[in-house]
């Protein structure tokens, strides 16, 4: 009972963190399931993403389109004539989403502020995504001898690095400057 005392807070917040991105993550693998495996298709979410890529990128000046191939659960992303890149259900960053709502669930201690943060990160969050996957398939289409460094290495850089600075708003400007010490 004093082991609880002492950890309850910590306890808390793990618990909390981890049923969401557990109840999250397994609505994201039924949803996913029912495109990937039963249909064989890209999930309606990837094709948004990718749609919003080409739209994007056309938006600037350049010609692009994707395509869904019947069969294959990506889909075929083409920029100017050249075939560029697959955009998969790993490129939508609904994993990384997931991360970042269980967190700032966790951390919640009030709905709506919450609420209404988790849907203005989910925002940022996708809009830095479409320029993520523009400037990839920029990168893999006009200087491939960049490819596999931008895809491995910066581009998750730069999706990651949108988590932990969403993390810090909400901790900084959220957490610590409420008078309310609850969880």
């Amino acid at each position: 009972m004093e082991l609880w005392k002492k950890y309850k807070i910590l306890i808390l917040l793990i618990g909390k963190f981890f049923f969401t991105y557990l109840i999250l993550t397994l609505l994201y693998s039924w949803y996913l399931n029912l495109y990937l495996t039963d249909l064989k298709i890209a999930d309606p979410f990837t094709g948004w993403v990718s749609d919003s890529v080409g739209y994007l990128m056309r938006l600037v000046g350049f010609d692009a389109e994707n395509h869904q191939i019947e069969g294959e659960a990506f889909r075929r992303f083409y920029l100017d004539g050249f075939y560029c890149s697959r955009v998969n259900e790993g490129c939508n960053a609904i994993s990384v989403m997931i991360i970042f709502v269980s967190f700032v669930v966790a951390f919640g201690k009030k709905f709506m502020p919450t609420f209404l943060y988790i849907l203005l990160g989910l925002v940022l969050l996708h809009i830095t995504n479409l320029f993520r996957i523009s400037l990839l398939n920029y990168i893999f289409t006009y200087h491939p001898q960049y490819e596999k460094f931008s895809h491995d290495i910066l581009f998750p850089l730069i999706i990651y690095g949108m988590v932990i600075i969403l993390w810090l708003i909400w901790v900084r400007y959220f957490l610590i400057n409420t008078k309310d010490d609850e969880i």
